[in-house]
Protein backbone atom coordinates (compact mmCIF):
# COMPACT_ATOMS: atom_id res chain seq x y z
CA UNK A 1 0.00 0.00 0.00
CA UNK A 2 1.07 3.44 -0.88
CA UNK A 3 1.69 5.43 2.46
CA UNK A 4 -0.01 8.57 3.08
CA UNK A 5 3.05 10.77 3.46
CA UNK A 6 1.71 14.42 2.88
CA UNK A 7 -1.57 16.11 4.17
CA UNK A 8 -3.47 15.71 0.66
CA UNK A 9 -7.03 16.73 0.28
CA UNK A 10 -9.13 13.61 -1.27
CA UNK A 11 -10.24 15.07 -4.86
CA UNK A 12 -13.86 13.75 -4.08
CA UNK A 13 -13.57 15.97 -1.25
CA UNK A 14 -14.05 19.23 -2.49
CA UNK A 15 -17.63 17.94 -3.20
CA UNK A 16 -18.32 17.17 -0.09
CA UNK A 17 -19.62 20.59 1.97
CA UNK A 18 -20.89 18.36 4.75
CA UNK A 19 -17.02 16.41 5.41
CA UNK A 20 -15.69 17.18 8.58
CA UNK A 21 -12.65 15.20 8.08
CA UNK A 22 -9.17 16.06 7.99
CA UNK A 23 -7.37 15.89 4.98
CA UNK A 24 -5.24 13.44 6.54
CA UNK A 25 -7.14 11.38 7.86
CA UNK A 26 -9.09 10.59 4.47
CA UNK A 27 -6.08 10.25 2.62
CA UNK A 28 -4.80 7.14 4.66
CA UNK A 29 -8.49 5.63 3.29
CA UNK A 30 -8.12 6.95 -0.65
CA UNK A 31 -4.52 5.88 -0.75
CA UNK A 32 -3.53 2.57 -3.34
CA UNK A 33 -5.04 3.65 -5.98
CA UNK A 34 -2.81 4.28 -8.66
CA UNK A 35 -1.96 0.96 -11.42
CA UNK A 36 1.68 2.11 -11.51
CA UNK A 37 1.98 0.52 -8.14
CA UNK A 38 1.88 -3.01 -8.43
CA UNK A 39 0.80 -4.68 -5.19
CA UNK A 40 0.17 -8.20 -6.66
CA UNK A 41 1.56 -10.78 -8.89
CA UNK A 42 -1.64 -9.97 -11.01
CA UNK A 43 -1.15 -6.60 -10.92
CA UNK A 44 2.61 -6.44 -11.80
CA UNK A 45 2.03 -9.25 -14.78
CA UNK A 46 -0.62 -5.72 -16.07
CA UNK A 47 2.06 -3.33 -15.66
CA UNK A 48 4.76 -5.23 -17.44
CA UNK A 49 2.46 -5.56 -20.46
CA UNK A 50 1.50 -1.99 -20.56
CA UNK A 51 5.15 -0.88 -19.56
CA UNK A 52 6.30 -2.88 -22.17
CA UNK A 53 4.00 -1.76 -25.15
CA UNK A 54 4.02 1.93 -23.89
CA UNK A 55 7.98 2.00 -24.22
CA UNK A 56 7.43 -0.35 -27.85
CA UNK A 57 5.45 2.77 -28.61
CA UNK A 58 7.15 5.68 -28.11
CA UNK A 59 10.05 3.96 -29.55
CA UNK A 60 8.13 3.29 -33.01
CA UNK A 61 7.37 7.09 -32.60
CA UNK A 62 10.77 8.09 -32.07
CA UNK A 63 11.77 6.20 -35.35
CA UNK A 64 9.29 7.34 -37.50
CA UNK A 65 9.80 10.56 -36.36
CA UNK A 66 12.91 11.10 -37.15
CA UNK A 67 12.44 9.61 -40.61
CA UNK A 68 9.79 12.47 -41.41
CA UNK A 69 12.01 15.13 -39.96
CA UNK A 70 14.55 13.65 -42.59
CA UNK A 71 12.19 13.45 -45.21
CA UNK A 72 10.96 17.02 -44.87
CA UNK A 73 14.60 18.38 -44.75
CA UNK A 74 15.16 17.66 -48.45
CA UNK A 75 17.62 14.03 -47.67
CA UNK A 76 17.50 12.11 -50.34
CA UNK A 77 17.19 7.60 -49.28
CA UNK A 78 20.49 6.19 -50.06
CA UNK A 79 18.16 2.77 -51.25
CA UNK A 80 15.67 2.20 -53.34
CA UNK A 81 12.25 2.63 -52.21
CA UNK A 82 11.08 -1.50 -52.33
CA UNK A 83 13.51 -1.75 -49.93
CA UNK A 84 11.71 0.88 -47.44
CA UNK A 85 8.59 -0.43 -47.93
CA UNK A 86 9.64 -4.29 -47.46
CA UNK A 87 11.75 -3.26 -44.25
CA UNK A 88 9.92 -0.23 -42.68
CA UNK A 89 6.71 -0.99 -44.17
CA UNK A 90 6.42 -4.59 -43.64
CA UNK A 91 9.25 -6.52 -42.22
CA UNK A 92 10.13 -3.82 -39.24
CA UNK A 93 6.09 -3.84 -38.12
CA UNK A 94 6.09 -7.77 -38.16
CA UNK A 95 8.98 -8.20 -36.42
CA UNK A 96 8.02 -5.63 -33.81
CA UNK A 97 4.07 -6.59 -32.75
CA UNK A 98 5.37 -10.26 -33.16
CA UNK A 99 7.51 -10.05 -30.20
CA UNK A 100 5.06 -7.67 -28.38
CA UNK A 101 1.97 -10.33 -28.75
CA UNK A 102 4.61 -12.99 -27.99
CA UNK A 103 5.51 -11.18 -24.39
CA UNK A 104 2.22 -10.08 -23.50
CA UNK A 105 0.86 -13.54 -24.14
CA UNK A 106 3.47 -14.83 -22.17
CA UNK A 107 2.75 -12.56 -18.98
CA UNK A 108 -0.81 -12.55 -19.67
CA UNK A 109 -0.53 -16.63 -18.68
CA UNK A 110 -0.74 -15.60 -14.88
CA UNK A 111 -3.93 -13.78 -15.20
CA UNK A 112 -5.64 -16.78 -16.94
CA UNK A 113 -4.22 -19.46 -14.94
CA UNK A 114 -7.03 -21.72 -12.80
CA UNK A 115 -6.95 -20.66 -9.03
CA UNK A 116 -5.94 -23.51 -6.90
CA UNK A 117 -8.36 -25.33 -4.49
CA UNK A 118 -7.69 -23.53 -1.39
CA UNK A 119 -8.48 -20.40 -3.00
CA UNK A 120 -10.64 -17.80 -1.24
CA UNK A 121 -14.18 -17.52 -2.70
CA UNK A 122 -16.00 -14.24 -2.13
CA UNK A 123 -18.90 -13.36 -3.68
CA UNK A 124 -19.49 -9.47 -4.76
CA UNK A 125 -22.81 -8.47 -6.14
CA UNK A 126 -22.85 -4.84 -7.84
CA UNK A 127 -25.69 -3.03 -6.96
CA UNK A 128 -26.80 0.82 -7.72
CA UNK A 129 -24.60 2.22 -5.81
CA UNK A 130 -22.79 0.31 -3.53
CA UNK A 131 -21.12 -3.50 -3.53
CA UNK A 132 -22.32 -6.34 -1.57
CA UNK A 133 -20.01 -8.92 -0.36
CA UNK A 134 -20.26 -12.41 0.56
CA UNK A 135 -18.48 -15.03 2.84
CA UNK A 136 -18.55 -18.69 3.46
CA UNK A 137 -18.34 -19.16 7.07
CA UNK A 138 -15.98 -21.99 7.34
CA UNK A 139 -17.29 -23.10 10.63
CA UNK A 140 -21.10 -24.09 9.83
CA UNK A 141 -20.81 -23.27 6.07
CA UNK A 142 -23.06 -19.79 6.32
CA UNK A 143 -23.11 -17.03 4.88
CA UNK A 144 -21.15 -13.89 6.13
CA UNK A 145 -22.25 -10.41 4.52
CA UNK A 146 -21.42 -7.12 4.68
CA UNK A 147 -20.69 -4.15 2.22
CA UNK A 148 -18.32 -2.43 0.20
CA UNK A 149 -15.85 -3.79 1.60
CA UNK A 150 -13.66 -6.84 1.14
CA UNK A 151 -10.63 -8.77 3.34
CA UNK A 152 -8.27 -10.92 2.22
CA UNK A 153 -5.30 -12.58 3.69
CA UNK A 154 -1.90 -12.28 2.50
CA UNK A 155 -0.53 -14.73 0.37
CA UNK A 156 -3.64 -16.81 -0.15
CA UNK A 157 -5.11 -16.45 -3.90
CA UNK A 158 -8.08 -15.12 -4.23
CA UNK A 159 -11.30 -15.73 -6.11
CA UNK A 160 -14.01 -13.35 -6.83
CA UNK A 161 -17.05 -14.62 -8.07
CA UNK A 162 -18.87 -10.99 -9.82
CA UNK A 163 -22.50 -10.79 -10.76
CA UNK A 164 -24.84 -7.83 -10.62
CA UNK A 165 -28.36 -7.24 -9.36
CA UNK A 166 -29.74 -4.62 -11.86
CA UNK A 167 -27.32 -3.02 -14.74
CA UNK A 168 -23.64 -3.87 -15.56
CA UNK A 169 -20.91 -2.90 -13.62
CA UNK A 170 -17.69 -3.13 -13.07
CA UNK A 171 -15.04 -3.96 -10.62
CA UNK A 172 -11.70 -2.40 -10.72
CA UNK A 173 -8.69 -2.75 -8.31
CA UNK A 174 -5.54 -0.97 -9.54
CA UNK A 175 -2.96 -2.29 -7.48
CA UNK A 176 -4.27 -5.80 -7.24
CA UNK A 177 -5.95 -7.03 -10.55
CA UNK A 178 -7.30 -5.96 -13.44
CA UNK A 179 -11.03 -4.87 -14.81
CA UNK A 180 -14.09 -7.13 -14.84
CA UNK A 181 -17.58 -6.82 -15.50
CA UNK A 182 -20.01 -7.69 -13.20
CA UNK A 183 -23.11 -8.39 -15.67
CA UNK A 184 -27.20 -9.34 -14.19
CA UNK A 185 -27.49 -13.11 -14.57
CA UNK A 186 -23.66 -13.96 -15.33
CA UNK A 187 -20.72 -14.99 -13.06
CA UNK A 188 -17.57 -13.89 -14.08
CA UNK A 189 -14.26 -14.05 -11.90
CA UNK A 190 -11.54 -12.00 -11.06
CA UNK A 191 -8.55 -13.62 -9.45
CA UNK A 192 -5.36 -12.53 -7.59
CA UNK A 193 -3.12 -12.73 -4.78
CA UNK A 194 -2.00 -10.36 -2.19
CA UNK A 195 1.39 -9.64 -1.10
CA UNK A 196 1.87 -7.57 2.14
CA UNK A 197 -0.73 -6.40 4.77
CA UNK A 198 -2.53 -2.67 3.63
CA UNK A 199 -5.55 -1.28 2.04
CA UNK A 200 -6.66 -0.45 -1.45
CA UNK A 201 -9.22 1.60 -2.59
CA UNK A 202 -11.42 -0.53 -6.19
CA UNK A 203 -14.07 1.66 -8.01
CA UNK A 204 -16.93 0.92 -10.66
CA UNK A 205 -15.71 1.13 -13.79
CA UNK A 206 -18.41 0.60 -15.79
CA UNK A 207 -20.81 3.69 -15.77
CA UNK A 208 -24.08 2.19 -14.21
CA UNK A 209 -25.67 5.54 -13.75
CA UNK A 210 -25.96 8.72 -11.33
CA UNK A 211 -23.90 7.79 -8.72
CA UNK A 212 -21.48 5.59 -10.64
CA UNK A 213 -18.07 7.92 -9.56
CA UNK A 214 -19.07 7.09 -6.06
CA UNK A 215 -19.02 3.40 -6.28
CA UNK A 216 -15.85 2.52 -4.78
CA UNK A 217 -14.41 -0.69 -3.04
CA UNK A 218 -12.15 -1.11 -0.37
CA UNK A 219 -9.88 -4.61 -0.10
CA UNK A 220 -8.05 -4.73 3.21
CA UNK A 221 -5.32 -7.04 2.99
CA UNK A 222 -4.41 -8.77 6.43
CA UNK A 223 -1.97 -11.12 7.74
CA UNK A 224 -4.10 -14.93 7.86
CA UNK A 225 -4.50 -15.13 11.88
CA UNK A 226 -5.54 -11.63 11.65
CA UNK A 227 -8.50 -12.40 8.73
CA UNK A 228 -9.48 -16.01 10.57
CA UNK A 229 -9.94 -13.42 13.92
CA UNK A 230 -11.77 -11.43 11.54
CA UNK A 231 -13.75 -13.61 9.58
CA UNK A 232 -15.19 -15.18 12.76
CA UNK A 233 -16.64 -11.86 14.64
CA UNK A 234 -18.33 -11.18 11.71
CA UNK A 235 -20.14 -14.50 11.46
CA UNK A 236 -21.32 -13.22 15.14
CA UNK A 237 -24.54 -11.22 15.66
CA UNK A 238 -24.91 -7.51 16.32
CA UNK A 239 -22.88 -7.04 19.91
CA UNK A 240 -25.31 -5.60 22.65
CA UNK A 241 -25.39 -1.77 23.30
CA UNK A 242 -22.84 -0.65 25.66
CA UNK A 243 -24.13 2.76 26.93
CA UNK A 244 -27.67 4.13 27.64
CA UNK A 245 -27.19 6.28 24.14
CA UNK A 246 -26.65 3.23 22.13
CA UNK A 247 -29.23 1.55 23.50
CA UNK A 248 -31.37 4.83 22.55
CA UNK A 249 -30.05 4.52 18.89
CA UNK A 250 -31.06 0.87 18.40
CA UNK A 251 -34.58 1.72 19.40
CA UNK A 252 -34.87 4.88 17.24
CA UNK A 253 -33.45 2.16 14.55
CA UNK A 254 -36.33 0.13 14.83
CA UNK A 255 -38.93 3.09 15.58
CA UNK A 256 -37.90 5.00 12.21
CA UNK A 257 -37.73 1.49 10.55
CA UNK A 258 -34.03 1.45 9.35
CA UNK A 259 -34.84 -2.59 9.67
CA UNK A 260 -36.72 -3.16 6.69
CA UNK A 261 -34.02 -2.25 3.76
CA UNK A 262 -31.24 -3.00 6.53
CA UNK A 263 -30.22 -6.41 8.12
CA UNK A 264 -28.59 -6.17 11.59
CA UNK A 265 -28.37 -9.95 12.57
CA UNK A 266 -29.21 -10.18 16.31
CA UNK A 267 -31.71 -7.59 16.02
CA UNK A 268 -33.44 -7.70 12.61
CA UNK A 269 -33.28 -9.75 9.75
CA UNK A 270 -36.11 -8.51 7.12
CA UNK A 271 -34.11 -6.14 5.44
CA UNK A 272 -32.55 -7.25 2.34
CA UNK A 273 -32.81 -3.96 0.02
CA UNK A 274 -29.77 -2.01 1.18
CA UNK A 275 -26.23 -2.94 3.12
CA UNK A 276 -26.33 -5.54 5.78
CA UNK A 277 -25.36 -3.04 9.34
CA UNK A 278 -24.71 -5.78 11.57
CA UNK A 279 -20.77 -5.00 11.38
CA UNK A 280 -20.71 -1.56 9.81
CA UNK A 281 -18.68 0.08 12.45
CA UNK A 282 -15.74 -1.92 11.43
CA UNK A 283 -15.66 -1.15 8.08
CA UNK A 284 -13.07 1.40 6.53
CA UNK A 285 -15.36 3.82 4.83
CA UNK A 286 -18.87 4.58 4.83
CA UNK A 287 -21.26 5.36 1.01
CA UNK A 288 -19.11 3.12 -0.66
CA UNK A 289 -16.24 4.64 -0.44
CA UNK A 290 -17.64 8.66 0.33
CA UNK A 291 -16.76 9.02 4.14
CA UNK A 292 -14.01 7.85 6.68
CA UNK A 293 -16.23 5.57 9.18
CA UNK A 294 -16.26 7.38 12.43
CA UNK A 295 -19.32 8.47 14.32
CA UNK A 296 -19.73 12.12 13.30
CA UNK A 297 -19.53 10.94 9.20
CA UNK A 298 -22.35 7.95 10.17
CA UNK A 299 -24.64 10.96 11.53
CA UNK A 300 -23.69 13.04 8.16
CA UNK A 301 -24.57 10.32 6.21
CA UNK A 302 -27.91 9.34 7.89
CA UNK A 303 -29.07 13.35 7.45
CA UNK A 304 -27.64 14.38 4.64
CA UNK A 305 -27.57 11.42 2.17
CA UNK A 306 -29.24 12.81 -0.49
CA UNK A 307 -27.05 15.98 -0.34
CA UNK A 308 -23.72 13.67 -0.03
CA UNK A 309 -25.11 10.94 -2.87
CA UNK A 310 -27.86 12.65 -4.87
CA UNK A 311 -30.41 9.53 -6.31
CA UNK A 312 -29.18 7.09 -3.33
CA UNK A 313 -32.26 4.29 -2.72
CA UNK A 314 -31.83 5.97 1.41
CA UNK A 315 -34.22 9.10 2.32
CA UNK A 316 -32.42 12.21 4.04
CA UNK A 317 -33.48 11.67 8.15
CA UNK A 318 -32.40 15.81 8.79
CA UNK A 319 -35.75 15.56 10.28
CA UNK A 320 -35.04 13.76 13.12
CA UNK A 321 -33.25 15.89 15.77
CA UNK A 322 -29.55 15.90 16.67
CA UNK A 323 -29.69 14.02 20.02
CA UNK A 324 -31.47 10.90 17.95
CA UNK A 325 -28.91 10.95 15.37
CA UNK A 326 -25.84 11.25 17.38
CA UNK A 327 -27.90 8.21 19.05
CA UNK A 328 -28.19 6.34 16.22
CA UNK A 329 -24.42 7.06 14.56
CA UNK A 330 -23.09 5.52 18.37
CA UNK A 331 -24.88 2.33 18.20
CA UNK A 332 -23.73 1.95 14.58
CA UNK A 333 -20.30 2.68 15.05
CA UNK A 334 -20.45 0.00 18.19
CA UNK A 335 -20.98 -2.80 15.77
CA UNK A 336 -17.46 -3.46 15.10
Amino acid sequence: MRSADSCRVWPGAALLALNSLTPCAWAQVAAGTSALEPASPTALAIADIAWTMFIGAALLVVAVTGLLLRAVRGHASPVRPWLWLGGAGVALPLVVLVALMGFSQWRAHALLAEPPADALMVSVKGHMWWWEVRYRNPVDGSEVVLANEIRVPTGRTVRLNLTSADVIHSVWLPTLAGKMDTVPGRVNRLVFSVDAPGVHRGQCAEFCGQQHARMALHLVAMAPADFDTWLATQATPAAEPATAQQRMGRAAFLVQRCNACHTVRGVSEEGRLAPDLTHVGSRVALGAGLLANDAPAMAQWIAHIQQLKPGARMPSYDRLDAATLDAIAAWLKHLQ
